[in-house]
């Protein structure tokens, strides 16, 4: 909900240590004297820029007031700042015509001045789709009054509305970064797929028909007026296959994503995180039944998103999904 609120003050001391429980960050972004700090907006776009303040608040203004826990316990907070998705679409998103749908194929990669790096898939950013909208925020309203970030969170944070937890609230963001995906999974050809394979950044690949997902705890959700039925995503991956993680990390999970492969060749992208319970939480299933029948034409399983407002990410006649985690820097 956009909307001013009017917040108690915190001490510097509070804002850090929130800071430092979200986001993992303690470095701070360096400054040149006489040069006003900027973020830098860049990778598959067609107009790169590195934008600062002053800029930012050249355009239109959003407000959002947002919740989420942290390390040091439930926050609620007011940010204005300029709208994620109008900055990467005024850049020119760089897209493949000759495949379909090929923006789905992209994440976001927002860095911190401490080298913390969250994703986000240009599928949920895209208002028509995931619709989360999320800011670079430069403000902050606090006891009422809004001014500029406090030091140690600013000049520059990413949000990201409806997360549960606050770690892809990117502090002292400094770039944003566009990127496609790492997948070569080709299609086979299209027609009817009997199964499909979990691989990629998982402990333990492997193959699953028709029979192996009935044997998994199975779930039921509604898209629009149809109820699927099938196998919980993040379940699937997390528990099932089990993600491989770099040990020690933060938050590893916020820096990986999954791109579903369809038969016909038809993929698109999710960022980890917004499968996950304790962030996103967007119910995504894989589905191998529709009102209590087969998916027939579908083939024996289908990538869903009930939380998208479009279908595009659905993936009939799945043949793979493949999970990556972001390269070391």
């Amino acid at each position: 909900m956009m909307h001013r609120q009017r917040l108690p003050g915190w001490s510097l001391a509070t804002v850090l240590s929130c800071v430092l429980a979200a986001c993992g960050g303690d470095g701070a972004i360096p400054e040149t004297p006489g040069i006003p700090p900027s973020i830098a907006i860049g990778g598959a776009v067609e107009r790169p820029s590195s934008p600062t303040v002053a800029d930012l608040e050249q355009r239109p203004a959003q407000t959002q007031t947002v919740s989420y826990s942290s390390g040091s316990g439930q926050q609620t907070r007011t940010y204005t700042g300029a709208g994620l998705w109008s900055l990467l679409d005024d850049a020119g998103i760089k897209t493949d015509a000759s495949a379909k749908n090929d923006l789905l194929r992209k994440y976001v990669v927002v860095k911190a001045a401490d080298g913390y790096r969250v994703v986000f898939s240009m599928g949920e950013l895209k208002p028509d789709i995931g619709n989360r909208a999320s800011l670079v925020a430069y403000a902050e309203t606090r006891d009422g009054k809004s001014g500029p970030l406090p030091q140690g969170d600013g000049p520059f944070r990413v949000t990201a509305p409806g997360d549960s937890k606050g770690g892809r609230y990117a502090s002292m963001a400094t770039s944003i970064e566009v990127l496609p995906s790492g997948s070569t999974r080709t299609g086979t050809g299209g027609g009817l797929a009997p199964s499909f394979t979990v691989s990629g950044a998982v402990r333990q690949e492997g193959s699953f028909d028709l029979a192996a997902l009935q044997a998994l705890p199975p779930v039921s959700r509604a898209v629009g007026t149809a109820t699927y039925t099938g196998v919980d995503l993040w379940h699937l991956l997390n528990d099932v296959a089990g993600l491989k993680t770099a040990a020690g990390a933060k938050n590893p999970t916020l820096g990986m994503y999954a791109v579903a492969t369809a038969s016909d060749g038809y993929q698109t992208l999710l960022s980890m995180a917004e499968i996950d319970p304790a962030f996103g939480a967007n119910q995504a299933l894989v589905a191998y039944e529709v009102d209590g029948q087969p998916l027939d034409r579908n083939g024996m399983a289908r990538l869903v998103l009930p939380g998208d407002i479009r279908t595009s990410r659905s993936v009939s006649n799945l043949i793979d999904l493949q999970v990556f985690e972001l390269a070391s820097p």
